[in-house]
């Protein structure tokens, strides 16, 4: 079963992390690592940011339709 995109992001952002952390590329290198983890990790954090929105309309739907509080009132900010 392949990844989905999110986990393949993820795994390459890590990736570059322990490359730059390592300490053996170039600065050239290490900066074209740093900005291709600032783009990970963008994209990265806007699909997070969707999927929350989803689970919150998920939830909020769920109090509509049901009189009881969900179990995932607890973790709500």
């Amino acid at each position: 079963m392949k990844k989905n995109k999110f986990e393949d992001n993820l795994k390459e952002l890590e990736s570059l992390n322990s490359k730059i952390k390592s300490g053996e590329l170039a600065l050239d290198e290490t900066v074209q690592c740093f900005e291709e983890g600032m783009r990970l990790a963008a994209s990265l954090e806007k699909e997070i940011s969707t999927i929350e929105r989803k689970v919150e309309i998920l939830i909020n739907r769920n109090d509509e339709s049901d009189d009881s509080e969900p179990q995932f009132k607890d973790f709500q900010e």
